[in-house]
């Protein structure tokens, strides 16, 4: 398979995948069903859809702040406003091409503010990897407060208890197993490996040589906390879900973080899993799908038009550049 096809699948295959499972969602409801989800959505309050969308704002301003912690080390401080609108960039292009917004971010931080490609996008990683950790402690968090409903669950669909114990101790021994295998031996993969956990360690170790690091654990906290809570507020505009207790809605958030991981943007998958999830805790169908839709058009909402505002104001406020 030539380099040129490959870069083609990468790009068509998500997309033909989001699409797939959009068709799929429809052809597994009801007419009746569909007509109730799309009232739902169109009679969604937009005061609690604004709501998400504000605090999905602030999370990326505090972001932008956030990573000129990460910049000011290596003798870099771009404006925030810049910072602002490349992220926003960045998400919108991750819409279309997955993973070309953090190499589309590093090249216009290069070109707006000086900053040697390298180095942005190695601030860009070790931000990845510190979102990869926050989202371990929320899963952590949601299984930990819902783990007698979980397992009811589970059990319900013929999982026991011991045989998720089972599993489990499997695969912490298979992965005890890679780990040795990965210290002790010369091929070339377990070198790229190591190097590549390597890269990830010193990613989390610099937080502690940074000036602000406090600061830069605080924006962390806020990110995080924002993503979560913007996903919550959507539950009033669903009558079936406002009961929903916070850790329930944290079961949901973590279906969903995966799901837009897997499609651009969670195209098609994202409000799948959040129903999915939601149904684990009595929620019908039709108002998860609906809580899922809603959410889901509301971030993709924000990041189209402020991603496009960006695309224009980036050059216009940087002329000199």
């Amino acid at each position: 398979m030539t380099k040129e096809l490959k870069k083609i699948l990468k790009i068509i295959l998500p997309i033909a995948l989001g699409v797939f499972l959009v068709w799929y969602s429809y052809s597994i409801t009801s007419e009746e069903d569909r007509i109730q989800i799309i009232r739902y959505i169109k009679e969604a309050d937009l005061f609690w859809v604004g709501l998400s969308i504000f605090i999905g704002i602030l999370s990326h301003i505090s972001r932008a702040i956030r990573w000129n912690y990460l910049l000011e080390p290596l003798g870099y401080t771009p404006k925030v406003s810049n910072n602002v609108f490349i992220i926003l960039i960045a998400y919108f292009a991750n819409l279309g091409i997955p993973r070309s917004g953090e190499v589309l971010r590093a090249t216009a931080l290069a070109t707006y503010e000086n900053v040697p490609f390298q180095k942005g996008f190695g601030t860009i990683v070790t931000e990845r990897v510190i979102d990869l950790l926050m989202l371990l402690l929320i899963i952590l968090i949601a299984l930990f407060s819902q783990t007698d409903i979980i397992l009811a669950f589970l059990n319900e669909k013929g999982v026991d208890f011991t045989t998720t114990l089972i599993f489990l101790g499997v695969g912490l021994i298979g992965l005890l197993f890679i780990m040795g295998f990965l210290r002790g031996s010369s091929s070339r993969f377990a070198i790229k490996i190591r190097d590549f956990i390597k890269g990830l360690l010193d990613g989390v170790l610099s937080i502690f040589k940074m000036k602000k690091k406090w600061a830069f654990v605080l924006h962390t906290i806020f990110i995080w906390g924002a993503y979560v809570l913007m996903f919550w507020v959507i539950k009033f505009t669903v009558p079936e879900t406002i009961d929903l207790s916070f850790g329930q809605l944290l079961v949901a958030f973590v279906a969903g973080a995966f799901a837009m991981s897997t499609t651009n943007g969670g195209i098609g998958l994202y409000p799948i899993a959040v129903s999915k999830s939601l149904a684990i805790f009595g929620i019908s169908a039709v108002s998860g799908n609906a809580f899922g839709w809603i959410i889901w058009i509301a971030q993709t909402l924000m990041v189209v038009v402020f991603g496009a505002i960006s695309f224009l104001l980036l050059p216009l406020l940087n002329r000199n550049k």
